[in-house]
């Protein structure tokens, strides 16, 4: 009788052990033309009921908001002259092309905008419903310029400008 009460305590530890979240911790650094720069703080992703909780714990930004996506490759370095381009395109493994925010059909890389306060820190959390840790691993996390409008027009890929900030997601 012992046995079989601790043989099923035993499975329903490692059932609830299992079922935890997954959760990473994004190393979030500057980068330029000349490459990756500065650690700016973290942003910690986990999974929640609603998707993909995303917690920034950021500083040293510019105030206001930024365009912020999943990008393809897992690599912030600059190529071509410019800040970042080593992570490539937005991430789309369904290859949609289409850029039309994080509740939309499109891309799958759109995240809500992140929010930047007035002493440069980005700490309010959000969440990317369509996405979980398992589908951002060996991705990177890019920071842009500007903020999104989450559309090809005026400009195109939501108009956020050049890349600022990046972190590899392990």
């Amino acid at each position: 009788m012992f046995a079989s009460r601790f043989s099923v305590g035993f499975i329903l530890l490692a059932v609830a052990l299992g079922a935890r979240a997954e959760q990473v911790v994004v190393t979030v650094n500057e980068i330029s033309a000349n490459g990756v720069g500065a650690a700016i703080g973290t942003i910690t992703l986990s999974d929640g009921p609603s998707g993909l909780v995303i917690q920034p714990n950021l500083k040293q930004l510019a105030p206001g908001e930024h365009g912020f996506h999943v990008h393809a490759n897992p690599d912030c370095g600059a190529a071509s002259n410019a800040a970042g381009m080593a992570a490539g395109g937005h991430y789309d493994p369904a290859k949609s092309d289409k850029h039309l925010g994080p509740k939309g059909e499109g891309h799958l890389g759109d995240l809500p905008a992140l929010t930047v306060a007035p002493d440069g820190t980005a700490t309010k959390p959000m969440t990317a419903g369509r996405l979980k840790v398992a589908d951002v691993k060996g991705h990177a996390l890019m920071i842009h310029a500007g903020g999104d409008n989450y559309s090809d027009q005026p400009k195109p890929l939501g108009g956020g400008g050049a890349r600022v900030a990046c972190g590899v997601i392990k």
